[in-house]
C-alpha cells in the first residue's frame, strides 16, 4: 500500500443517507489543499461553509501536505519534495483507500500549484489510467507561472534557511517574531512563520519539517503551469482566484491572465477564468470567506447532474 498522508472529511449528509450503510452519504468529492507553513485545519471553517452551501451529495477532504501539519511524522514520504511528488500523494491517497477521484480539487498558494500539477499529472497519465481528470481546479492567490526574483520571496527564502540555524529550544511566538525582526526580516513574514508554532511538551515546535519546506517553496516557485491554463484539458475547467495585491501579481501577469480568460470557447479543449476578490488579502478564504463563497457555491454546483 502507498504512503497516505493525513486527511480528514468533511460531509454534509442528510439523516436518511447517513443512515444507510450500504450506500456513501456523498456522490462527489473536492480536495482541499492548504498553502506553505499550513495545514488542513486552516480549511476546515471554510470547508464546512461551502459543503453546507452545496447539496449532501458532497464530501471536503481537507489534507496535510507532506512536511506539513499530521504528514510530517509519516515515513515514506521521500524526496524530492517538490509539487510533483506532492499532487502524486494526492493520486497516492486516492488509490490506496480505493476512493473514486476528486470531481474538484481547489489549492491556496502553494496548494494551488500542487492542484495544477495535480491537474496536469492526470491529464498526462502518471497516476495511471484508472485515474479521472478532476471537472474543476481552483487556485486561489497562486500564481500559476514561474515567480520572477522579487525581494518578497527572497526574504522568504532567507528567512527559511535562518530557522535551520535558530537556537533550540524555541521559548515562544513572541521571542521568535522578536527574534526574526531583529535579523531584519519583515513583521508579516516573523509573524506568519511564527504562527506555526505549537506546543511541544513544555516547549515550542514547528509544525512543519523546515528542509522539506524550503525543497517545496523552491519547487514551488521555479514551477510553471502557463501551458496548461493555455490548454487545459477538455472537460476541466480551471478558475483562478486572486486578490488585488502587487505584491502577489504583477500587472504583466494580470494581463496574460486575463487574455488566456477571454479566450473563446473551444470545444476541443477545457476553459481557464479568473476572478477577482475585492479587498481581500493572501488568505482569500479566510479574510472574505462569504465573498469566495458566492463564486464557487454556483459553480461547483452546476457539476451535480440532476437525476431523471
Amino acid at each position: 500500500m502507498s504512503v497516505v498522508i493525513a486527511f480528514e472529511e468533511i460531509i454534509n449528509s442528510s439523516p436518511s443517507s447517513s443512515s444507510s450503510k450500504s450506500e456513501k452519504p456523498y456522490s462527489f468529492t473536492a480536495f482541499l489543499i492548504h498553502g506553505l507553513l499550513g495545514c488542513r485545519a486552516d480549511f476546515v471553517d471554510f470547508a464546512k461553509s461551502l459543503v453546507s452551501s452545496l447539496s449532501t451529495d458532497w464530501r471536503m477532504v481537507l489534507v496535510d501536505l507532506r512536511n506539513h501539519g499530521s504528514s510530517v511524522d509519516r515515513e515514506g514520504l521521500s524526496p524530492p519534495h517538490d509539487t510533483t511528488n506532492a499532487a502524486r500523494d494526492l493520486a497516492n491517497l486516492v488509490k490506496s483507500l480505493d476512493w473514486a477521484w476528486p470531481d474538484v480539487v481547489i489549492g491556496h498558494s502553494l496548494g494551488g500549484k500542487v492542484a495544477l500539477q495535480y491537474a496536469l499529472s492526470c491529464a498526462h497519465g502518471d497516476y495511471g489510467d484508472s485515474a479521472q481528470l478532476p471537472k474543476q481546479v481552483w487556485v486561489l492567490d497562486s500564481v500559476p507561472g514561474k515567480v520572477e526574483n522579487k525581494s518578497h520571496y527572497e526574504e522568504m527564502e532567507r528567512a527559511f534557511h535562518t530557522l535551520q540555524t535558530l537556537p533550540s529550544p524555541i521559548q515562544s511566538q513572541e521571542w521568535l517574531v522578536d527574534h526574526l525582526t531583529n535579523l531584519g526580516f519583515s513583521k508579516f513574514i516573523s509573524q506568519w512563520i511564527s504562527s506555526s508554532l505549537k506546543k511541544s511538551g513544555e516547549h515550542m515546535a514547528f509544525s512543519f519539517n523546515i528542509d522539506g519546506v524550503i525543497q517545496m517553496f523552491e519547487s514551488t516557485r521555479d514551477s510553471d503551469y502557463w501551458s496548461l491554463l493555455e490548454e487545459p484539458p477538455k472537460g476541466m475547467e480551471i478558475v483562478i482566484v486572486r486578490s488585488e495585491s502587487r505584491v502577489t501579481w504583477d500587472p504583466d501577469v494580470v494581463e496574460r491572465l486575463e487574455s488566456l480568460a477571454s479566450k473563446e470557447n473551444d470545444e476541443s479543449r477545457g476553459k481557464a477564468s479568473v476572478h477577482v476578490v475585492p479587498r481581500s488579502g493572501h488568505w482569500i478564504y479566510k479574510d472574505e470567506p462569504e465573498r469566495l463563497l458566492e463564486v464557487m457555491t454556483p459553480r461547483i454546483a452546476s457539476l451535480v447532474q440532476p437525476k431523471l
